[in-house]
């Protein structure tokens, strides 16, 4: 009698399983065998001596049923045999093989999304090596895997096989896409400070809206959760919730596997102010009145973690200076739950001796090792600083060259010696985009835009641009160095060619150029920019009814100045995230040659500050300048000031200086402006997956001054100073395509010749 084990393989793989047939033939009365000569059948690419290595049963020696069932095992288990069969015929053993056939080729049926090269490379089956099932269901697992980071969780992958000839197969990955699966909600519990609207601005998972199909970040990523997570608790707690804490995140798989709901269940705790603050010093001989002077902490000031950071490195700092390594600024925090303050003390304690050994960096293909080690001010041989490295690792991610950057630290070849390891994974630094923009002032748009942000992998920046709108032509070319002669400066140089024809003026413009400049940090928010500026500009095409003043400005002029911008942000701090400062004050000084003699400054300060649960935005703006003109020299058409947007609800040319006897009543521009702009954005209450949201404004300012007020027929221009002024409602949209705002505006202080513009639609440029 025999027992039967299984059968032959069947042709179709399907359900991604499969069972490998083998059968033991043994009599029923055998117990123990003695072979004197073992046969090998069916075997035609496998050597015989690798079967009988695998079986390990020798001629002569005793061998009992259950040796014969491990060697059948070892045979089945080696991954070569589609079907086994072992069978003792008295002092004979005959092992019977079905070898696993060879693919002939590997194809791909039904994918769209993801190509046919790209797929190649995920599966390891490849053509003219055995087929083996386990594979196939292991490459058919990463496909739909790969689906999976696309937002295809619904994508189905089944391997199947072609019988050919020549115990060859045809290997067939049959693909079922499946539709996109979208987060359809994102809800929030335990949340009390703010909306779930707000916590869902914070979030880089976003929720699906009816512009979807344009956005990507709406699919649902397993691995955007932890910084998520993260995104969260540094809102939190740079508002003063010390204690936030994440406690459960839960994605939720629709039924038709097409949509996700994520619910984040979050525990807010109390919102704390700075009590007490001091700092002491633990080492002997280490003052910590100097170190006192560096902090930046207030008492009553909202509890913001990167306060205590700007406080510690500007310690470290200190320490530095006067040649104390090993110094570690450790914050202690005290909780007082019953008034929420937490006192905050800075220690100054002696840290271990611990040196940098080396860097080492893997993972850079394209970019060069200095781009990256410039971004660490520790250098080998220094003191090991902790939050230095830390801080370094975070200055590579923002360099936005790398898709992933990893920055670890592990002792080197001595307790007292760290290597620091940086891995970094290279993704696309390079752009081509074609745009299209609309503006009621300038028209119908159309731009081309090339730009590489890692040129060379050097970290340097190289844009071309070429833009075109109704009557208007512009090209530019841009180049950026950000480390110029290996230090904190800032090369930059500019090129262009602009045409306009404009259709609020009577004449024709034409300018080319260069402007080269270097900029530099002067303080912690401070950086100040030394610039040269080489130009022709030419006036041409002017109308026969148009202005005497323009008649005698027409020609061509070449100016040379040199210039001077210092500007202070806060904005991108995280020091104060309620409110954020910027201010501008430039000059440029004409003269250095050419036929341009002026001066002209220019000075802005703005803020941004949200309330109401950071569900409504404020945002204020007040710019003032001035042209100078010295040498004999009359400012021009093209030196003098216009309203542009500084003033909205009117015209580009809309309000200024006008020759009102000249039949066309052309705008002369002024040597003076000044504007006042505020603003205020909320929500309207529509769905948050519209993106559009609502606004008030209120802008007031002026535009005056000529040297020559001498207009058509003699008469004399009025160019003092008249006050506009006007309000308005807002509505913004955020669109895949870019931020469009809508403008409705009215003007309640004007003069009777100014023109109005009671709607504008541009892309919307925030402070």
């Amino acid at each position: 009698m025999t027992r039967k084990l299984g059968k032959g393989a069947v042709a179709l793989v399907a359900a991604l399983t499969i069972s490998v047939p083998a059968a033991l033939l043994v009599p029923q009365a055998a117990s123990a065998y003695v072979f004197n000569d073992v046969r090998i059948e069916g075997a035609q690419r496998i050597e015989p001596a690798t079967i009988l290595s695998y079986a390990n049963i020798a001629r002569g020696q005793n061998v009992s049923a259950g040796e014969l069932n491990d060697a059948l095992q070892r045979l089945q288990g080696s991954g070569l045999f589609e079907t086994v069969e072992v069978t003792p015929q008295g002092s004979l053993l005959v092992i019977k093989v079905s070898e696993y056939p060879t693919i002939n080729q590997i194809s791909f049926e039904g994918n769209r999304r993801i190509k046919d090269d790209q797929l190649a490379q995920i599966v390891r089956s490849k053509s003219r090596r055995v087929y083996q099932p386990s594979q196939a269901i292991a490459d058919a697992s990463n496909i739909a895997e790969a689906y999976s980071t696309e937002g295809r969780l619904a994508a189905r992958v089944d391997p199947k096989i072609i019988r050919r000839g020549d115990n060859r197969v045809d290997l067939v990955f049959e693909i079922q896409e499946g539709d996109l699966t979208e987060v359809e909600r994102i809800s929030f519990t335990g949340n009390r400070a703010f909306s779930d609207r707000r916590l869902r601005q914070v979030l880089e998972t976003k929720q699906a809206g009816i512009l979807r199909a344009l956005i990507r970040r709406d699919t649902f990523a397993a691995e955007r959760i932890p910084l998520d997570e993260k995104m969260l608790t540094d809102f939190y707690r740079s508002r003063g919730y010390a204690d936030f804490r994440v406690q459960a995140v839960a994605p939720e798989l629709t039924r038709e596997r097409d949509a996700f709901y994520i619910t984040f269940n979050i525990q807010e705790g109390p919102r704390y102010r700075f009590g007490q603050v001091d700092v002491v010093s633990e080492i002997p001989g280490v003052d910590a009145a100097a170190f006192r002077k560096e902090n930046r902490v207030d008492r009553g000031d909202v509890y913001n973690p990167a306060t205590i950071d700007n406080t510690i490195r500007r310690m470290e700092t200190v320490a530095l200076q006067q040649g104390l390594n090993f110094v570690n600024i450790e914050p202690r925090i005290t909780r007082n739950p019953s008034n929420q303050t937490l006192n905050l003390t800075f220690a100054l304690t002696r840290g271990p001796r611990v040196f940098v050994e080396r860097i080492d960096i893997e993972g850079n293909t394209t970019t060069l090792d200095e781009v990256i080690r410039r971004q660490f001010t520790t250098v080998e041989g220094d003191p090991f600083n902790p939050r230095e490295i830390r801080n370094a690792a975070e200055r590579i991610r923002a360099l936005g060259y790398f898709s992933d950057a990893q920055v670890e630290s592990r002792q080197g070849s001595s307790q007292e010696q760290v290597i620091v390891d940086v891995n970094v994974e290279e993704q696309p630094t390079g752009s081509l985009s074609f745009g299209a923009s609309y503006g009621v002032s300038a028209g119908v748009g159309l731009n081309v835009s090339l730009n590489e942000s890692n040129f060379l992998g050097r970290g340097q920046t190289l844009g071309m641009t070429v833009s075109t709108a109704d009557g208007d032509r512009e090209g530019s070319i841009r180049f950026i160095e950000p480390y110029f002669l290996g230090r904190d400066l800032r090369f930059k140089f500019n090129t262009w060619y602009s045409e306009t024809e404009d259709w609020y003026a009577d004449y024709d413009t034409r300018s080319v150029g260069i402007n080269p400049s270097i900029d530099f940090p002067v303080s912690a928010n401070g950086r100040l920019e030394l610039s040269y500026k080489l130009s022709k500009d030419w006036l041409s095409d002017l109308d026969e009814d148009s202005s005497a003043i323009l008649e005698r400005e027409v020609g061509e002029r070449i100016t040379s100045a040199l210039g001077y911008s210092y500007t202070w942000d806060t904005r991108n701090t995280g020091l104060d995230p309620l409110n954020s400062y910027k201010f501008t004050f430039s000059q440029d000084i004409a003269g250095l040659g050419g036929d341009v003699k002026s001066v002209t400054t220019t000075a802005l300060a703005g803020f941004e500050s949200t309330a109401w649960r950071d569900d409504v935005t404020f945002r204020g703006e007040i710019e003032a300048g001035g042209v100078h003109a010295y040498s004999d020299y009359s400012t021009w058409i093209i030196d003098r000031f216009r309203s542009g947007s500084r003033i909205r609800g009117f015209e580009s040319n809309g309000i200024g200086p006008r020759d009102l006897a000249a039949d066309n009543e052309d705008a002369l521009g002024g040597k003076y402006f000044w504007a006042a702009r505020a603003e205020a954005q909320f929500p309207l209450g529509l769905p948050e997956e519209y993106g559009i949201t609502g606004g008030l404004f209120a802008d007031i300012g002026s535009i005056w001054g000529l040297d020559d007020t001498t207009g058509t027929d003699g008469e004399t221009v009025d160019d003092d100073m008249h006050i506009r002024a006007a309000i308005g409602a807002s509505i913004f949209w955020t669109t895949p395509i870019g931020p469009l705002r809508f403008n409705f505006s009215k003007a309640v202080r004007k003069e009777d010749y100014d023109e109005e513009q009671n709607f504008d639609l541009t892309i919307s440029t925030q402070f």
